[in-house]
């Protein structure tokens, strides 16, 4: 790694000790920029890294509210407002018992290359609570997310934050964060929020955007080797949104999906995961993914081992940051993978994503290949400004011309930087290249 950049690496390691997800984030970016830091020496003169790295605005706060039976609960949230330089913040709203600042500050700082990719006037940034929405009543979760945004509100908006959904965030629990939003404000600013209800200034391909914008990205870098997902074999992880939307699109373009999973296994289809059961267990039930097996002829339960051992053309996951490990990718390689698309943030580790890269196995990062969701957003948030409705096909048109363009810039910035096919180096150094020379234009702020 160059001196200078190893050096606020250093610096970055030192002012955020714990934080390991962001510091991972920052170093996988980090580990690409080599090749701008010789090019164009005046970002190091402007200070560009170190800013660039710190976020703007860091919000912290209690949510107290009331259970079922009366009792009062306090949980933390956060809202971690990383950069603006292209646009307002915007990014998602992550209800889990695992988030903290380090996982928000991680999520926020992806997010403003992610955001970059898609060519929207969006900044980045993440927001999320220590809450587990499992398991609670609706009123429960409408209490929650009202004393949530009781506090958030007065730090976002259509010009200044733009939030979204989020592992345990869907459009139930936005509608229950914008209504009281609306209430607080006395003010319908439906630019406010993106995932919204469809009938209240929601985009119609929101839900699907992530799961088939990841598709997408997936079969443009296999047609770079004369192939595409018609019949291949895919490997999902994953049973939430986005998982069940990319198995859904991936089998309408061709392929059979032979797994999904959830926190208790996984389940492996060798005729291909029937969309509609796994919709109805998982979404309509809440049930655990071994009641897919139960119900579906020839399908099989996993509670032990890894879903990355199932041999597969090509690998998604779709779950959680990390899930995918150097000994999983290793398995993938030996058992002759051709692509991995990350359709969650983070989901691969350092080790795994150098084990596929020097196995010259097709890898796209998360900020390129799951920037559909996030893309989708600013297209709603453009029908908001205009007052108008899109159709489905238009909207879904948009979203495929989005992520071909997303594809086609990391190939075309890997081979001007020297390093061709090498999609994690396109993806961070054009996301950096065009947050970079915006704070430049807009002096020290």
């Amino acid at each position: 790694m160059e001196a200078g950049l190893a050096q606020i690496r250093e610096e970055v390691l030192r002012r955020n000790p714990g934080e390991t997800e962001f510091f991972q984030a920052v170093d996988e970016v980090f580990n690409s920029l080599g090749p701008v830091m010789k090019r164009h020496p005046e970002y190091v003169e402007h200070g560009i890294l170190r800013r660039m790295v710190e976020p703007e605005r860091q919000i912290t706060f209690r949510v107290p509210w009331v259970d079922d039976k009366g009792v009062v609960k306090i949980n933390r949230g956060f809202r971690v407002q990383f950069n603006s330089a292209l646009g307002p913040y915007k990014g998602g709203i992550r209800f889990h018992p695992s988030v903290y600042l380090g996982i928000m500050k991680f999520l926020g700082f992806e997010q403003v290359f992610k955001n970059a990719l898609t060519g929207m006037p969006i900044g980045g940034g993440k927001g999320g609570a220590d809450f587990n929405p499992s398991g609670r009543s609706e009123g429960e979760i409408m209490r929650f997310c009202q004393s949530f945004i009781t506090e958030l509100y007065r730090h976002i908006g259509e010009h200044t934050d733009v939030p979204a959904g989020d592992i345990g965030v869907g459009t139930r629990e936005i509608g229950f964060m914008f209504g009281q939003y609306r209430r607080i404000t006395n003010r319908f600013e439906a630019g406010a929020f993106t995932g919204k209800g469809v009938s209240w200034g929601g985009s119609l391909v929101r839900p699907e955007a992530t799961g088939n914008g990841v598709v997408m990205f997936a079969n443009q870098m296999l047609k770079t080797i004369g192939t595409t997902l018609d019949g291949a074999t895919v490997t999902v992880s994953g049973s939430g949104n986005v998982a069940i939307n990319a198995i859904n699109y991936a089998t309408s373009l061709g392929a059979t999906v032979l797994t999904a999973s959830d926190s208790s296994g996984y389940v492996v289809d060798e005729q291909g995961i029937d969309i509609e059961l796994l919709r109805q267990i998982k979404i309509t039930e809440r049930a655990r993914i071994s009641e897919y097996a139960e119900r579906r002829e020839r399908a099989h339960f996993v509670s032990d081992g890894s879903i990355w051992e199932v041999p597969v053309d090509v690998a998604i996951p779709c779950a959680t940051q990390n899930e995918l490990s150097g000994d999983d990718a290793a398995t993938l390689v030996m058992n002759g993978v051709k692509a991995v698309a990350e359709g969650a943030n983070m989901p691969s580790t350092h080790q795994a994503i150098n084990t596929f890269r020097e196995a010259g196995v097709l890898f796209g990062p998360g900020k390129a290949a799951n920037a559909g969701g996030v893309a989708t957003s600013a297209l709603e948030m453009q029908q908001n400004a205009s007052r108008d409705t899109w159709s489905f096909d238009y909207t879904h048109s948009r979203l495929e011309e989005n992520m071909e363009d997303i594809h086609d810039r990391c190939i075309a910035t890997a081979e001007d930087f020297g390093h061709p096919g090498d999609y994690v180096i396109g993806a961070n150094i054009a996301g950096f290249l065009k947050v970079a020379d915006a704070m430049i234009a807009q002096g020290v702020v």
